[in-house]
């Protein structure tokens, strides 16, 4: 016997609004991680490109923010 029973009615409602609302959320969440992650992908490219070629955090670091910076002028 299950140790909690979903009695019909209001409460069933409920947790169906509940779920929609809750997968809502996760997919708000997702599209605008997918967004962050598409507007760093050219400058993190880049970086890795930098760094593969002077073996430099520094100099790949300076790279990825200024492709940044650059992607941030360019969509305003």
């Amino acid at each position: 016997m299950p140790l909690f029973s979903i009695p019909l009615g209001l409460p069933l409602l409920f947790e169906i609004v509940a779920l929609l609302v809750l997968l809502l959320i996760g997919i708000i969440i997702i599209v605008i991680v997918a967004k962050v992650l598409l507007f760093f992908l050219p400058a993190a490219i880049i970086a890795i490109v930098v760094w593969f070629l002077t073996e430099s955090w520094f100099w790949a670091g300076v790279a990825f923010l200024v492709i940044a910076f650059i992607s941030v002028l360019k969509r305003k």
